[in-house]
């Protein structure tokens, strides 16, 4: 069973993807964030280095999606490889910090890609406000994130929106977290974990 997280940045995938292999003894596949050579350079200069950190995560997202099809034992991923060409790329080619003859070079690359690509049995999406998102990202405190500007997040809401009320590759579970706080509330994340576990134990019937 391969199935992924998606969200905006703040939105709580990583935590909730740990949490949940855990219970369900699954594979994690986490988002290559700490080793990433490219993010604190992109949020202190997004024009120059939009389109090398796309292709990293592009690449990064590829080699788990190979290695998930080959796993024996169910998998949880952190972020899907659809987010990266049609939230992050497309959001970042339409805001102008990637050119139009780097993003078609990107779009080739990614549909070479995505021929191989099997879609997740079940696609979570964290559904968060940027009040929600900005507060987390707080939380957390990486130095480069505190560069991430209202607008950037905004404008990847709107794009996640988008791409999930037309999101047909597979079984969609979408889980509001504007009001849930499933690290410090047992309460709020048993919530959640019954809404995970009634669609995975769906895909079995």
């Amino acid at each position: 069973m391969h199935v992924a997280i998606a969200g905006n940045i703040g939105s709580g995938k990583t935590t909730f993807a740990k949490k949940l292999g855990k219970q369900f003894n699954w594979d994690v596949q986490l988002e290559s964030v700490d080793d990433n050579p490219y993010l604190k350079d992109f949020y202190e200069d997004m024009k120059r280095w939009s389109f090398h950190l796309q292709v990293y995560f592009l690449n990064s997202r590829f080699n788990q999606v190979a290695k998930i099809k080959e796993s024996a034992t169910g998998t949880i991923q952190d972020r899907t490889i659809y987010e990266d060409c049609y939230i992050f790329a497309a959001n970042l080619y339409k805001s102008g910090y990637i050119d139009e003859r780097d993003y078609n070079n990107y779009l080739e690359l990614f549909k070479s890609m995505i021929k191989h690509v099997t879609a997740p049995d079940l696609l979570i999406y964290l559904k968060a406000d940027i009040p929600k998102l900005v507060a987390n990202i707080q939380k957390r405190g990486r130095d480069y994130e505190e560069l991430i500007r209202i607008e950037y997040l905004k404008n990847l809401n709107e794009h996640y929106e988008e791409w999930i009320g037309n999101y047909d590759l597979g079984k969609l579970l979408v889980i509001d977290v504007n009001e849930l706080d499933f690290v410090a509330k047992v309460e709020d994340y048993a919530f959640m974990f019954e809404k995970v576990d009634f669609e995975v134990n769906g895909l079995f019937k």
